[in-house]
């Protein structure tokens, strides 16, 4: 449902007033003391919010390309493991052959 903006004749009071599409104009102002005739103006039209966890990568995509993407985040997720088991043995092998070096050396 839209945001409709008014403003009255009488007392030029602006507001803004969330109704659905068939609801009818409104007539009056609302506020009490005034009761002058309103009319609607001319919006710029309805901005679109989107919220959550995202709109076109996870609403509209269909199940085989969602299952394709998945395998495609596995696939990256196991080259990384196995690029940090082999950093890690690495590591392991300057560790072993600098401890022995500072062994030789006293």
């Amino acid at each position: 449902m839209p945001n409709y903006d008014y403003q009255c004749e009488k007392c030029e009071n602006l507001f803004e007033v969330f109704q659905s599409m068939n609801d009818k104009k409104l007539t009056k102002c609302p506020d009490k003391s005034c009761g002058g005739k309103v009319t609607r103006l001319l919006g710029t039209g309805a901005g679109i919010i989107f919220k959550g966890s995202g709109f076109y990568g996870t609403d509209y995509r269909s199940e085989s390309y969602k299952a394709g993407e998945k395998a495609e985040q596995k696939s990256s997720k196991d080259e990384k493991q196995k690029k940090g088991q082999s950093s890690d043995k690495k590591k392991e092998s300057k560790t072993s052959s600098n401890s022995s070096n500072s062994k030789a050396d006293p």
